[in-house]
């Protein structure tokens, strides 16, 4: 089977509400909206899903929907949660669906040793012969994957094929990108990082804006792609407020509301998550007047 290489710019979906329920038109108008946009990868069920708040019959519907979306765009569905058990279970309700990948997290809360991570990945990598991507973001999880470990990883389990790298720990990325095997691919988890990860030598991103601006992100990715610094660096310049305000607050809080302030989609989420402050309401509308006027 050959190995899936993944590069260009990855959108990680929200996914959207009608007051409490998912909204499932809508969402099929999103992935549509992304692949209009050229989006090279297609990631459902990550963190911007809000996924620790949907049942199992949601996380299904809504991987079928991107599916048949999708348009051939590869599909990378998360599936980590912070145990063994946990996330090979989630792995089996989804595969029927057959993704392309998994996006697994680093198990949170539990805090593991280095030791800890590479025998859980490898694990996990076990239990199928779809690719895996690790996905670091110590932000959330409270545990970093070391460079020594994701190289690990890569060079010994043969279907560990990626990372998403959001600890913008950029000596520790750069380690990863200097010695890391072939065909192993680099992705930025953080959109306001993606040029600088990309002049380094990573393959592109999975963000958070590209729900919002899809076009321009995918700019953004092939002009990197292609060497144009120049061009690249203006229009990093011209999205880097979407990618402060994404962060205002918790992900995918803002996003959601520069979405509704769009008129995409219903600005609902799940408790714990609340709607956005009107500070980022009106901080996220002044941003998106000068982006897209």
């Amino acid at each position: 089977m050959k190995k899936l290489f993944l590069e260009g710019c990855g959108t990680a979906l929200l996914t959207p509400f009608k007051g409490t329920e998912v909204d499932y038109d809508c969402y099929a108008s999103l992935v549509d909206r992304q692949v209009e946009a050229g989006i090279d990868i297609l990631v459902p069920l990550g963190t911007t899903a809000e996924t620790p708040c949907l049942s199992v019959e949601e996380k299904l519907r809504l991987l079928s929907i991107t599916k048949q979306h999708a348009a051939g765009r590869p599909i990378i569905v998360g599936g980590g949660t912070n145990s063994l058990v946990g996330t090979v279970k989630n792995m089996r309700e989804l595969e029927p669906y057959s993704p392309d990948a998994y996006l697994i997290v680093a198990p949170y809360y539990n805090k593991p040793t280095q030791e800890g991570l590479y025998e859980y990945f490898k694990a996990v990598a076990e239990t199928t012969d779809k690719g895996i991507v690790l996905y670091n973001v110590p932000g959330r999880t409270g545990v970093n994957i070391s460079a020594e470990t994701t190289l690990r990883l890569a060079e010994e389990v043969e279907n560990i094929i990626a990372i998403k790298e959001a600890s913008s720990r950029y000596a520790q990325i750069s380690e990863i990108l200097r010695h890391r095997p072939e065909g192993f691919s680099v992705l930025s988890g953080n959109d306001n990082e993606t040029l600088s990860l990309m002049a380094t030598g990573a393959q592109g991103v999975i963000s958070v804006a590209s729900n919002i601006a899809p076009a321009l992100m995918v700019e953004l990715t092939r002009l990197m792609k292609a060497g144009d610094l120049v061009k690249a660096r203006e229009l990093h310049h011209r999205l880097s407020p979407l990618f402060r305000d994404c962060f205002i607050e918790s992900n995918p809080i803002p996003a959601k509301a520069a979405m509704a302030q769009l008129g995409l989609m219903e600005n609902s989420l799940r408790l714990p998550l609340v709607p956005a402050t009107q500070r980022t309401e009106d901080a996220m509308r002044i941003t998106l007047k000068e982006l897209f006027d």
